[in-house]
């Protein structure tokens, strides 16, 4: 938790919010088929200078040709962003030529870029329009091209590490950060995991007696048991586990309150 890594999604009043930051805090901006793609980009350029090491979602759905992605590629250079994250977007039909967030990778690497990192998505509990076996083939496709993957938000660690030995096995190498539900309302989060795909970590965790009250009990949900239960693992190399990428849902005055006193509690209890 001591490098924060968190997502956000452009709106009216996250500008204003993200500036209470730490310097350094790598922020990744949602592209979302509602708001478009050049929402993520002016939220960029409006953040410029702010400190932040910011993360736009460039969704390759939203992309429309390699014109287009080249005045994408400008447009970071010119605001001195060197990470992108590119997933497949959530659009039923691509505004244009990618369907896929390979097809966009290639052309990237094929256009040239100064960018340092480039991240991919990973599904440990799958995808409804692929199986387990094309989404192992597409991270091993887009190895390549990426220098970092980032999970689906997911509860059931012990399926997160499962599935990360199995892609370590498979010769998935790229550093894995994964993504953790940050703080917000109980009903709302479990919504919010059914609606986005996640639905059985969610049900893993009802099941759970460590997790039931955390997550159904409390009128707040933060992810304290699931840290802990992740710890162990960060210390095994042979993973390459890179953090935690939490899905702040715009909470950030109440994310950035939690993670002050998670790292206070766990200094206390080292010193």
């Amino acid at each position: 938790m001591d490098s924060l890594y968190l997502e956000v999604f452009p709106d009216a009043k996250i500008h204003e919010q993200l500036l209470s930051l730490p310097a350094g805090s790598h922020v990744g901006l949602t592209c979302s088929p509602k708001k478009g793609l050049q929402t993520t980009l002016d939220l960029m350029t409006q953040l410029h200078g702010s400190g932040l090491e910011l993360i736009p979602h460039v969704a390759a759905r939203q992309v429309r040709d390699k014109a287009h992605l080249q005045d994408v590629l400008d447009q970071l250079h010119e605001q001195g962003v060197e990470t992108l994250f590119v997933p497949g977007g959530d659009m039923a039909k691509p505004v244009g030529s990618y369907d896929s967030a390979l097809a966009l990778l290639r052309d990237v690497a094929e256009l040239g870029h100064s960018l340092r990192d480039i991240g991919i998505a990973a599904h440990p509990e799958g995808h409804p329009e692929a199986s387990n076996e094309a989404l192992q083939q597409a991270l091993l496709d887009k190895q390549p091209l990426a220098t970092y993957m980032v999970t689906q938000m997911c509860f059931n660690v012990p399926l997160m590490i499962d599935w990360l030995k199995g892609m370590r096995a498979a010769g998935v190498s790229l550093p894995v950060w994964f993504g953790l539900p940050g703080v917000m309302d109980r009903l709302k989060l479990f919504k919010t995991a059914l609606r986005i795909g996640v639905g059985e970590s969610a049900r893993f965790a009802r099941k759970q007696k460590s997790l039931t009250g955390a997550l159904l009990g409390a009128s707040r949900y933060t992810p304290d048991d699931i840290l802990m239960d992740v710890a162990p693992a960060l210390e095994d190399e042979a993973l390459g586990i890179g953090g935690f990428y939490l899905f702040s849902f715009n909470q950030l005055e109440e994310t950035l309150a939690w993670r002050t006193q998670l790292l206070q509690d766990l200094k206390a209890k080292t010193a």
